[in-house]
């Protein structure tokens, strides 16, 4: 097997695979629960550590488990992590775990977490196997923030509301009123509002790869610099 690139890894989690914006993977709850930033990142820190939890746990058995129950075997540990998770949500943050409701069990079926845990993990050791759930759900949780800031910000003006469900009344100060008297923009914070948006940031992110392409295909048109093209003629005695 090919040694693992952790440079690769994370380019890939990050930028050129992202489960959001590239593979379009997890979408129900990408568009159901960024209507704002606490919410994006308190689903972001949830599937991250059940990423990481069940690429880990995948990767221990990949070569016990048979290949006739070896999603059937994905899906309990990946459930059990779920759970976990939502345990850990109800005893800290239980006002957010009310408002992410049925999305949270439902990173169960989250192709982002079965696909990694399939495509990757139950391939490689444990340690890439984790680190490529630490970064995925990275990139996953990135977009998420970024769109519930958008919709957000449109939607009220504000970024960071109630932040105190999540972090504790000392996040209560954190919000940020960046328009006073801002009239309250319906269409972002609903669920036209939250494709619209998706579109954008994939639209952005298309146009920066376009460019990166044709500043590559420029740099090695060039000719190498110092370099003569010198005409022979006759014969070498």
């Amino acid at each position: 097997m090919a040694e693992v690139s952790y440079k690769d890894l994370s380019l890939n989690g990050l930028w050129k695979n992202n489960p959001a914006i590239v593979q379009l993977l997890g979408l129900c709850p990408l568009l159901a629960v960024t209507g704002s930033v606490v919410n994006a990142i308190g689903l972001g820190v949830a599937t991250v550590m059940v990423l990481i939890i069940s690429n880990t746990s995948v990767s221990l058995i990949r070569n016990i488990v048979s290949d006739a129950v070896r999603l059937p075997a994905f899906v309990m540990i990946i459930a059990a992590a779920v759970t976990c998770i939502e345990l850990l949500m109800q005893a800290f943050t239980y006002e957010l775990f009310e408002i992410l409701g049925i999305f949270l069990p439902l990173i169960t079926t989250n192709c982002v977490i079965l696909g990694r845990a399939d495509g990757f993990a139950a391939r490689n050791p444990m340690g890439p196997a984790a680190y490529d759930g630490f970064i995925m759900g990275i990139g996953f949780a990135a977009v998420l923030v970024v769109l519930g800031a958008l919709r957000e910000l449109t939607g009220t003006g504000v970024l960071f509301a109630n932040m105190d469900l999540l972090f504790g009344p000392a996040a209560a100060s954190w919000e940020l009123v960046l328009f006073p008297n801002y009239q309250p923009f319906l269409l972002a914070i609903l669920p036209p509002g939250a494709f619209i948006f998706t579109g954008l940031i994939i639209a952005v992110k298309n146009i920066i790869d376009d460019q990166i392409k044709t500043r590559e295909a420029a740099r090695k048109a060039d000719p190498v610099k110092g370099a003569k093209r010198v005409r022979v003629t006759g014969t070498a005695s």
